[in-house]
């Protein structure tokens, strides 16, 4: 049985001074998006950056952060929202709008991109309201509590889940969270954080995930295995009877959490995924690796761990743990660098770090937890100095020279990384454009995921008149004379491999 451990989380209790008693959002100047950057699996397919370069607005109700998504010119307008105060079922409307798709009693992030939420202030609690992340890609979730979302009983919210994700969901970055419960299933509750139906390239990071039956899954069933590319570092699994978590498919890295209490078991690998397990310090558990309740086996890489107090049981047509002395029965490789804590100091540099509330304090890998400078931004992994100001492209119109099968021109402008547009050959043009003038003075041309670097030389032109007004090679930023014009081309004249844009953000300055 679970232990019981009581919830010491209150609410915050004085809201901010805004135009405010009702909730409704307040625009802030424009401003980067969270501390810190992602980090895992988060920076692969184009990278995690949440709302940075958008709006800034604060919010102290559910229905002010549902405003604020409908507020925006386009679903994928960048937009961050500082949140402060307790959201719950009485203050969550549903808002309707062209650039959102929202729901009464629920956080919905539904087929939208580029958004950050972020606690401030004297913190944001989502009290048995659960954020849902739906055919959505670029989101940043910091720095926010997470409590008591139930699937049954009253009231009840994203499935019993207290951060959801499921359908077609890309990049996104979950930091110094708390995530609990009061209970397990029979108690109404359901997952702390779960992924299904085609998620990929998620970080979890600096958070406490406690006091639930169940830590969280990637994958619904044995054949949902499509949900890949997670990242687990640096988090506190307390008081939780399994699901620590549950992989069904798929390829996570899971180094440097601290496990307290696992009565059943905890990191379940299952239906061939894959799981690198590194410096991790669990304690006081029972079969916390392995795979369990199936006989479709899963498999692991260990290294670095500390094994305090655990427990296994004995091995059987469904229950395959890998104690009592852990082997790798696979090997996994990353694409990202990471710098790896002692597990002996685990403990003591989770407990500093992670959760809501935190300062967002991180470990500078030698066990000593670091506050972030708080004015350093969110980076664009592909562009260490983004520009700042609005993407003009969003809701322009484009055109160019003959595109590769599937790729579309409008790909280069619809804000989302995971599409892009591609010459039938190893040369050619995209162009942006707008029915009236417009000042430009910056583009970023950002390359899909597989393809970085294969632009070669190029030049940027005023379709107007066509003047060229910059040449060079290598995509990123690329800057010119102000020049007022109604399209603009990038056309690439040399590449290796197939150039395959996947922005091109336009900017006046």
């Amino acid at each position: 049985m679970r232990r019981p451990v009581a919830l010491r989380l209150s609410a915050a209790g004085a809201t901010m001074a805004l135009a405010a008693a009702t909730g409704v959002l307040v625009a802030m100047p424009e401003a980067s998006a969270a501390t810190s950057g992602a980090t895992g699996y988060a920076t692969q397919n184009g990278g995690t950056t949440g709302g940075a370069g958008g709006q800034t607005v604060r919010a102290t109700t559910g229905t002010a952060i549902h405003q604020a998504l409908c507020g925006r010119a386009s679903s994928s307008t960048p937009i961050t929202i500082q949140v402060e105060g307790t959201i719950n079922h009485g203050n969550t409307e549903k808002v309707s709008g062209g650039s959102c798709n929202t729901a009464a009693g629920v956080i919905e992030l539904k087929q939208i991109s580029n958004v950050t939420i972020v606690g401030v202030g004297g913190g944001a609690v989502f009290d048995q309201v659960g954020i849902h992340v739906r055919e959505s890609s670029n989101i940043i979730i910091q720095n926010v509590t997470v409590k008591n979302v139930k699937k049954s009983g009253s009231p009840t919210s994203n499935g019993g889940d207290a951060i959801g994700m499921e359908k077609d969901v890309r990049n996104v970055w979950v930091d110094h969270t708390t995530l609990e419960a009061s209970g397990g299933e029979s108690e109404g509750f359901d997952g702390l954080f779960d992924m299904k139906n085609n998620t990929q390239y998620v970080t979890l990071s600096y958070s406490v995930l406690r006091n639930s039956g169940r830590g969280g899954l990637v994958g619904s069933s044995e054949s949902d295995l499509s949900n890949t590319f997670i990242t687990y570092h640096h988090n506190l699994y307390e008081n939780i009877d399994s699901r620590a978590p549950l992989l069904r498919g798929g390829v996570a890295h899971i180094y440097n959490n601290h496990y307290v209490g696992l009565s059943k078991s905890g990191i379940n690998s299952r239906a061939g995924a894959r799981a690198k397990v590194d410096n991790n310090y669990f304690e006081d558990s029972k079969d916390v690796l392995g795979t369990f309740y199936t006989d479709a086996a899963g498999y692991w890489q260990v290294s670095g761990n500390v094994f305090d107090n655990v427990t296994w049981s004995s091995p059987g047509t469904d229950n395959k743990p890998a104690g009592p002395n852990p082997q790798s029965n696979t090997s996994v490789s990353v694409p990202y660098s990471y710098t790896l804590d002692g597990a002996n100091c685990v403990p003591s540099v989770v407990r500093s770090t992670a959760g809501a509330g935190k300062g967002l304090k991180v470990s500078d890998g030698s066990c000593s937890p670091q506050t972030p400078d708080p004015t350093d931004p969110t980076p664009d992994p592909t562009d260490p100095n983004p520009p700042g100001g609005t993407n003009l492209s969003i809701g322009a119109g484009s055109d160019g020279s003959s595109k590769a099968s599937g790729t579309s021109y409008g790909d280069v402008r619809d804000g989302d990384m995971g599409t892009y547009w591609s010459p039938s050959g190893s040369t050619g043009s995209i162009s942006v454009k707008w029915s009236a003038a417009t000042s430009v003075s910056k583009i970023n041309i950002r390359e899909a995921a597989g393809s970085v670097g294969a632009i070669g030389s190029w030049k940027v032109s005023n379709a107007d008149t066509g003047a060229v007004l910059t040449s060079g090679s290598g995509a990123g930023v690329i800057t010119f004379p102000k020049t007022s014009l109604r399209k603009i081309t990038f056309e690439i004249t040399s590449s290796t491999g197939t150039p395959k844009v996947a922005e091109y953000e336009t900017y006046a300055g």
